[in-house]
């Protein structure tokens, strides 16, 4: 899984398709350990063993419902079972961090000011938290009074102006994030 810089709710993974073009339903491995059978969707379990489809391409995919438009062969002679990290899996992590960037560059961009005092705020955690972990926590402490403090007002003033379309738009997170963090900055309002 990826983690995007900032695009809330939008984590990719490697997807993969079949020989005809479809996306195969999750892999389900009988452990033998009871009723419960899990399931897997890492493309790896996609090989064609033991009864599962084999998948032929891979394309980037994230948790937005995005899915890449481009696809990569799978040559499954070079995957090592033991390892399938280990496999290049570059092209749809280059699709996906593109599809990010675009997330990010039509959310709201901050004040240079505020993203330097952020940054240097985030720099100046790390260098203290090692050798002082209370003054970091009582440096976090206020972060949070502000946040509580003005995420409020300002969940309160965006919902009556904009859509929720918009605000996640704005903020580069999907609508399911979006509705997770205003219910944190104000619990009232969902």
């Amino acid at each position: 899984m990826w983690e995007p810089d900032g695009a809330e709710g939008h984590e990719g993974k490697v997807g993969v398709l079949l020989e005809d073009g479809t996306v195969p339903g999750p892999v389900y491995i009988d452990l033998g350990s009871g009723s419960y059978v899990p399931s897997f969707t890492d493309w790896w379990y996609y090989d064609g063993t033991h009864r599962r489809p084999l998948a032929d391409r891979m394309r980037a995919v994230c948790a937005c419902g995005w899915s890449g438009e481009r696809t990569y062969p799978i040559d499954w002679k070079r995957v090592r079972p033991r390892e399938p990290y280990s496999y290049d899996t570059s092209g749809p992590q280059r699709d996906w961090e593109d599809h990010t960037r675009r997330i990010n560059a039509a959310a709201v961009q901050l004040p240079e000011d505020v993203a330097r005092l952020i940054s240097r705020i985030r720099e100046r955690l790390d260098d203290i938290e090692g050798d002082d972990p209370l003054t970091a926590l009582r440096i976090v402490g206020e972060l949070d009074s502000v946040v509580e403090v003005n995420g409020s007002y300002a969940t309160r003033l965006a919902t009556r102006k904009h859509t929720d379309e918009e605000i996640a738009t704005a903020l580069g997170a999907t609508e399911k994030a979006l509705n997770t963090r205003l219910r944190r900055y104000d619990p009232r309002h969902y």
